[in-house]
């Protein structure tokens, strides 16, 4: 049985390779999520007024990849203590979530937003401001076609991450 996961890390287009590119990843999609209008359009969206963060909704086989290694993708893929930005990319569309879909997903996303928290600050970066949600309350609204897995099709595109160079140290799964 697949799971599925829904991360933010800024601009949805290079996170969605990411992820994509990740053996034992069945499907990726991006979208909007974590926000209050239905059917958000990418224009309402980067005007800031619905509050939806872009986001890669992945479709993985547990017995494949762990939670935790996608986990490991997405925290250093960004940089989790940039508030509501991604390098140049500026907005409440481009904040760090994660949106659990799983009582264990929680923990897992709890448990490595700390241990990367402390390998970071004793780096000197600020405190991650990741905000970590269950899913169910809120709806995943699929962006539009040219959006899905824009950089297979455009491969020099914008790839908007800014990261912290740290690595997610390794852990136990």
């Amino acid at each position: 049985m697949f799971e599925k996961a829904f991360f933010a890390t800024g601009c949805f287009w290079g996170a969605e390779r990411r992820f994509w590119n990740l053996p034992g990843v069945i499907s990726t999609s991006v979208g909007y999520m974590g926000g209050q209008k239905a059917n958000p359009t990418y224009k309402e969206v980067c005007s800031g007024t619905t509050n939806h963060a872009e986001t890669v909704e992945v479709e993985f086989n547990p017995t494949q990849i762990t939670y935790l290694r996608l986990l490991e993708e997405f925290w250093t893929m960004h940089d989790p203590t940039s508030l509501n930005r991604q390098g140049g990319d500026i907005g409440t569309q481009y904040r760090s979530a994660i949106f659990t879909t799983t009582e264990e997903q929680m923990i897992t996303a709890v448990n490595t937003r700390e241990i990367y928290n402390e390998v970071l600050v004793s780096k000197s970066f600020d405190e991650i401001v990741t905000e970590i949600q269950e899913a169910r309350p809120h709806i995943y609204w699929l962006a539009e076609e040219y959006h899905q897995r824009y950089l297979e099709k455009n491969p020099d595109g914008y790839d908007c991450h800014s990261s912290t160079g740290i690595p997610f140290p390794k852990v136990q799964s």
